[in-house]
């Protein structure tokens, strides 16, 4: 049981913050739903901040296992992580709570700079030098995504086929 502690707690407290936030959540919520005490929290993540970007690096983690990118078929890569974000709405929930309540520290975890970087540049080789620099490039599609997931539509299978258009015709 002391094992799997950690993950409980990671587990508690995406549900946590995904509803709450950071301000608006409580350590001996998430150490209640974990079946942990709030010592052994501050053991493990050290503050809640602490807790809050190691969630964040770990729903990331899940989501860069999950879905793999795909410089040369953009479109459908996009379309997948779509399909990753309805799957899992806490976490379009967790990176919007991030970016309001923690603004650019996403943006230095080592996994967003390691995993935004081999994009970019497999963005840079398959495109090559063409006038859209990868990154912003990269950072439209993105958005688009998840704009789509927060939106909520009732037929995903239409915004899924919308969504993949709309990459199509921004790459071109």
């Amino acid at each position: 049981m002391a094992a799997d502690t950690p993950r409980r707690i990671l587990d508690a407290a995406a549900d946590e913050f995904a509803e709450r936030g950071l301000a608006g959540a409580r350590v001996d919520r998430i150490a209640e739903r974990a079946g942990a005490n709030k010592q052994r929290i501050y053991a493990y993540f050290g503050s809640k901040d602490q807790l809050f970007d190691r969630v964040i690096e770990d729903r990331i983690e899940q989501l860069l296992d999950a879905v793999p990118f795909d410089a040369v078929d953009l479109p459908g890569y996009a379309a997948r992580l779509l399909d990753f974000n309805l799957a899992h709405p806490e976490l379009v929930r967790l990176l919007m709570w991030h970016n309001l309540e923690r603004p650019g520290v996403l943006a230095r975890l080592p996994q967003s700079v390691e995993s935004t970087g081999k994009k970019v540049a497999a963005l840079r080789a398959q495109r090559g030098d063409d006038d859209w620099p990868a990154d912003r490039l990269l950072g439209q599609v993105l958005g688009l995504v998840h704009g789509v997931a927060l939106t909520g539509w009732a037929d995903p299978d239409h915004v899924r086929a919308d969504l993949h258009r709309a990459v199509s015709r921004l790459v071109g």
